[in-house]
């Protein structure tokens, strides 16, 4: 038998584990009915059920549901009607819910369907920022069906490096980019003095 605090009881029998509990006015609750010998805990067993519904809740609440939902678009719609029924895509994607368009075709809109492609494609666009595409439009009978879900994550690619002006050339360097090379002096400046310079420099010796 297992205490209320977790310690170990011992061995007892059923009327001696009874009466433990009893005394501390606590429940006696089997949790392992199948060990050899069965294994019973002594714990408030109405705060324990609490507790457990308590969490079952917290864990609801953080679960999201995803649900599909439908806009219904017209190969013909107009650009205020378009930009409404957009907006609820977004808005619906931005719910982490899968959104489901749908352009129906009526009559002769049959033989263009090419408009209802063209449709679908600048949903797409309109769109990329928030969702993409799982499964693309194709023909249900009289209906083209786009599926778009939300897109998980949005990669970001890293600036560049800035560039700032360098204090002592003026120059830009960028930021980084390490020591710049040292200049090899040329030929003419390591070249030693020309002996015919320096003997021109020099008084003549006076003759004997």
């Amino acid at each position: 038998m297992i205490g209320p605090d977790g310690e170990q009881v011992g061995i007892l029998g059923i009327r001696e584990a009874l009466a433990y509990a009893q005394e501390r006015q606590l429940d006696l609750v089997e949790v392992s009915p199948t060990a050899r010998p069965p294994v019973c805990r002594v714990m408030d067993f109405g705060k324990y059920k609490y507790e457990q519904n308590k969490k079952l809740q917290k864990a609801r609440k953080k679960q999201h549901v995803t649900h599909l939902k439908e806009v219904k678009l017209r190969p013909k719609i107009e650009e205020h009607d378009y930009r409404f029924k957009v907006n609820n895509g977004r808005r619906f994607l931005e719910l982490h819910d899968k959104v489901k368009f749908t352009v129906t075709f009526r009559g002769r809109e049959m033989a263009h369907t090419d408009a209802g492609f063209r449709l679908l494609d600048k949903v797409v666009k309109d769109l990329e920022d928030v969702g993409q595409v799982e499964n693309p439009a194709r023909l249900e009978g009289r209906n083209l069906v786009l599926l778009m879900v939300p897109r998980s994550a949005v990669v970001k690619t890293p600036a560049a490096p800035a560039a700032k002006p360098s204090a002592a050339s003026g120059r830009t360097t960028a930021v980084g980019a390490g020591k710049a090379p040292e200049r090899k002096p040329s030929p003419a400046a390591t070249k030693p003095p020309s002996t015919q310079g320096a003997a021109a420099g020099k008084p003549p010796a006076p003759r004997s």
